[in-house]
Order: C-alpha cells, then structure tokens, then sequence
C-alpha cells in the first residue's frame, strides 16, 4: 500500500508537470504569445526544479518525513489552485515555478521512502513503481488534462491536478508511515557529495539522456498537427504515447538488473538513431507514429538504473548524504528536460521544427560518450 500511494505521489507531480506540454498550444493561442515563449514554461519549471531541489532537501533532511511530505503536498495544492484563475504569462510562470519546488522535494523524498522501507533486493522493483507514477501519468494524466483543455479550455485543466493533489494527500495522510528516517547533517557535509568525480558524471548521463527526449517532445503537439493529425485526435495520440512508456518501465527495470550503466552506453545509441529518424519520418503519417513510439518506448529507459546507483555511491562517499543523492537523479532529468526544451526551442524559433530531431540525436550521442568517459575513468583512474 506504501508504494501505491508513493507512485500515486508520482502520478500526481508528473501529470502537473508533464500536461502543460500538451496543452501548450492553447496557453500560447490564449495568452497570445508563440508556442517558443509557451516552451519556457516547460524549462523555467525545470530549471527550478533543478536549482531548488538539492537546495531544499539538504536544508531539511533533518525533518520528520512524513509531516514534511504533508505540508508539501498542501503547499502543491494552492498554486495550481491559483493557475486556474490565471490570465497573464507572467503570472502562470511564477505560479509554476513555485509548483516545481514542491514537486522536486516531493519526488525526492518518495523515492528515500521507496528505497529505506523495502528489502534490498526489492528496491529495484520498488523505484521502478515509484516511476512508474510518471508513466501512468503520460498514459492517463496527461491525455484527461488535454480532453479538459479541448472541453472547457486550458485554465480548468489546472482543476485536475488540484483534485488529483487533494487525492495524494488523503492517501499520504493514512498510509505514510510515522517511524521514518531522520538525518541531522551539515548542508556543507551534505554538497561534499558533489565533489566526488563519480557522482557529477552520473548526474550527467539523464540529464543529457531526458535532454535528448525532450528536445523532441516539447514540441510533439506541433510535430502532430504538423504530420495531418486531426485536433480530436491528439489526444489519444499522446495517450498511445504514454501507454508504450509503460514498456520502458519495465524495460528499465530489466537494465537495472545486470550492468545497467554498460548497458546505457548502447540505449543512448538506439535513441539517437530513433529521434534522428523522424526527421524523414514524420513524412508519412503512419511511420511517423510508429517513430513516435519507438521513440516513447526509449525515453525512461535509464531512470531506475540512475536512480539506485547515485544513492548506493552515497552510501559509499557520504552515508548521510542520502537524502541530497535520492535528489539528483529527479534533478537531473529536470536539467535535461530545461535544457532539452530551450534547446529545442531555439531551433523552433529559427524556423524549420523538425530540426528539434536532430538536435536531440545529437545530445543523444553525447550522452552515451559521456558513458564511454566514465567507464574509461572507472578503470584507469
């Protein structure tokens, strides 16, 4: 029950985080401002995410958990309150930026909470659960949030994730446990994590690998209307695209089972292949949905491997440091996903959209040498 209500947690942040993608066109129709200036939404939450999250939990990793997770659970539910109602660019950015430090926190202390209460040997399959969470939010979350937006316009899907927030919290409140971890430790003890080589390298494999994806999906929503794809039926398009993520989760926690890191070297490959493809792809409806797919079916396929391997080199480098490592593998997707939709973005802005393809092949490339580099630093240094 404990790992159902922290993948509800996931479901629930995920589906806040990841709808705006799908609703973006109408944010800028509505605000009157380019779907370029609608993507920054998308990074300027993940670069809050990023910058606030590590900030946030080495500052409080001395709080009782379960209180803490509460009132951050309540803290999400005001400002996407407050979305609702929201007329003004400026002010839906500041609201979402406040969203993303709730949620950075939230997502870090579920996966701690996943890792401490299961056995060793479930732990793979516990933060694969816990992920899982985001994958049901791309399955079910997002496409209800599009419907919402297409019935009753993009504001009233900020009403979903409200209720979803409110859900979250009543199952928090009966089911999270009273006995959880606390560590006193120095935030000066807790960045010297940082300082380790071995770490900040495998900070970087999903942030490059998220950045890759997300140089493409940012903007999928115009690459659809782009192939022919009627409005009606983006939204089931987007659910298909969630539904084969469900096999990505599965697939990652395979990888996790027998030298997930090697293994990474060659998925970050097969993706680069993949998003280079529907450059010529996207051509023709049909192969460009299965691209599509296949590229859906490549993008989480590195999280649970990340995830376990940072806190178990914690265990190693900094044992109360714990807490700061459950938070870099979020916080690195969140760079790559910032870095990824700007990028993106400035590609989009230049003119011609599906150059976003290449770009994220590219990162793609660079996130399987990064790999290359740190098998070459793990032996010979």
């Amino acid at each position: 029950m404990l790992i159902f209500t922290l993948s509800l947690l996931t479901f629930v942040f995920g589906t806040s985080e990841i709808v705006i993608v799908g609703i973006l066109t109408d944010i800028s129709s509505s605000l009157h401002m380019t779907n370029a200036k609608a993507g920054t939404l998308v990074s300027a939450f993940a670069i809050t995410f990023a910058i606030a999250t590590p900030l946030v939990m080495s500052a409080t990793s001395h709080f009782p958990k379960r209180k803490w997770m509460l009132f951050l659970i309540g803290s999400f539910i005001v400002p996407n309150a407050l979305c609702v109602i929201s007329t003004s660019y400026i002010l839906l950015l500041a609201l979402r930026n406040l969203t993303a430090i709730v949620t950075g926190v939230l997502i870090s202390l579920a996966m701690i909470v996943a890792s401490e209460t299961m056995p060793i040997k479930k732990r793979g399959l516990a933060i694969s659960f816990v992920f899982g969470g985001f994958t049901l939010a791309n399955v079910v979350g997002v496409p209800i949030g599009i419907v919402i937006a297409e019935w009753y316009g993009w504001n009233a899907t900020f009403m979903l994730t409200n209720f979803l927030g409110v859900l979250a919290f009543l199952a928090s409140f009966f089911v999270l446990p009273y006995n959880l971890s606390q560590v006193r430790s120095s935030i000066r003890d807790q960045f010297s994590l940082m300082t380790k080589p071995r770490i900040l390298m495998t900070f970087f494999i999903p942030a490059l690998g998220f950045g890759a994806t997300y140089a493409v999906f940012t903007y999928l929503v115009p690459i659809l209307k782009g192939m022919g794809a009627p409005k009606n039926s983006i939204s089931l398009i987007l659910f298909g695209y969630g539904f084969i993520s469900i096999f990505s989760n599965i697939l990652a926690g395979k990888i996790a089972s027998h030298n997930p890191i090697g293994r990474l070297r060659f998925v970050f490959l097969v993706q680069a292949v993949v998003l280079t493809s529907l450059f010529w792809t996207t051509n023709h409806f049909i192969l460009g949905l299965i691209n599509i797919g296949l590229m859906s079916l490549m993008a989480i396929l590195l999280t649970t491997s990340t995830q376990l391997y940072l806190i178990d080199l914690a265990g190693i480098y900094q044992p109360n440091a714990t807490g700061l490592a459950a938070s870099l593998m979020p916080v690195a997707s969140n760079v790559g996903i910032a870095f990824g939709s700007a990028l993106g973005g400035i590609v989009y802005h230049q003119g011609n959209l599906m150059n976003v393809t290449w770009v994220g092949g590219i990162v793609a490339v660079c996130a399987s040498l990064c790999l290359y580099g740190y098998y070459f630093y793990t032996f010979y240094c």
